[in-house]
């Protein structure tokens, strides 16, 4: 009898694997989950966190520029034209959900998770956000482009 054929590595699910990023609780987790991806998948990701008023993130590009920042120093995607701005759209297309329906003046503490494996970029916001403390809840947001 023959013995099976070892398994392809299934293609991950680039916009999952972005929510778990930006859904970890520690650094632990999100160190962990990171190097598992690259060395399972040959997977890069970037993880960042940030915080401020609505008005403070998405107004002054405050958002974009700390994932742009991310993104390059954790060699998730080179600065070359293409790839920058497909990380933008993917980025704003994220950032429609988290900002929707928001008063400018909510405060907001969000974790930021990026995947790509070459072809594609997946851009997941997770957080919180409060006008008062008693009205906290959570948002999240996914943004997918092709490079």
């Amino acid at each position: 009898m023959k013995a099976p054929l070892p398994k392809e590595k299934a293609k991950p699910s680039l916009e999952r694997l972005a929510l778990k990023l930006a859904m970890t609780e520690t650094r632990e987790e999100e160190e962990k989950l990171k190097k598992a991806l690259n060395e399972l998948f040959d997977l890069r990701c970037g993880v960042t966190e940030l915080g401020g008023t609505v008005s403070n993130l998405q107004h002054t590009g405050k958002l974009t520029n700390s994932v742009m920042a991310t993104a390059f120093n954790t060699g998730v995607i080179p600065k070359e034209d293409r790839k920058i701005h497909a990380l933008i759209h993917a980025t704003l297309e994220a950032s429609n959900s988290i900002f929707i329906h928001t008063n400018s003046n909510a405060s907001l503490a969000l974790k930021i998770g990026l995947t790509t494996d070459s072809e594609w970029i997946a851009v997941a916001i997770y957080g919180r956000s409060s006008l008062h403390p008693l009205l906290e809840h959570a948002r999240v947001g996914l943004g997918v482009m092709h490079l």
